[in-house]
């Protein structure tokens, strides 16, 4: 097996203004970074991600701070299973929070059931809270660079999660198949 190449980026920027600071630690989490300590985080290597973290490098000298990107490799094989456990176990809590808002859904699902709420525009918002999830799973699933334990649960999850609405879709389309028609239709009132 070859040995893993990270990119490290370390950093340095002014306190003020807070906002700047929480915006920039958003775009480098939104990487799939792992952060080693304040100020200074850990990638995969690739051609992306070095384009990326070049980019944030411009961003923290408009910010009036200091960083420097480096090339980094484990000191031995141990080393490198711990970096990976770490990318691992971030992955993991992103998608126990996936898991999270998938039980959200099914039991949001189960008290329209329950009330017997099958109108077109339930199913319409429904179907759009199924949408959010799949995107979500999926950027998740971009960021997992090392196989985390939790993905074929959520995966399942979200399968089940698209079975769910399927089945409240047919009962949103039959209860409003059978709902009562009002007044007679005009053919059959030409009839009488």
């Amino acid at each position: 097996m070859a040995q893993e190449t990270w990119l490290l980026l370390t950093y340095k920027v002014p306190a003020d203004p807070a906002t700047r600071r929480v915006a920039l630690w958003r775009k480098i989490k939104a990487l799939g970074a792992i952060y080693l300590q304040n100020g200074v985080c850990m990638l995969p290597k690739s051609d992306e991600i070095v384009r990326r973290l070049k980019m944030l490098e411009n961003d923290i000298s408009e910010m009036g701070g200091e960083s420097v990107l480096l090339e980094s490799a484990a000191a031995d094989p141990a080393q490198e299973e711990k970096v990976i456990a770490r990318f691992r176990a971030d992955r993991d809590e992103h998608y126990r929070e996936f898991l999270g808002e998938c039980a959200k859904f099914e039991a949001e699902i189960a008290k329209e059931i329950a009330i017997r709420k099958f109108t077109y525009a339930e199913l319409e918002e429904e179907d759009s809270e199924l949408r959010k999830l799949q995107d979500w799973l999926e950027k998740i699933r971009k960021l997992d660079f090392y196989g985390a334990s939790l993905f074929p649960e959520a995966s399942e999850r979200l399968k089940a999660c698209e079975e769910l609405l399927d089945s409240y879709a047919k009962q949103v389309f039959e209860a409003n198949e059978q709902a009562p028609e009002f007044g007679p239709r005009k053919s059959e009132s030409n009839r009488t």
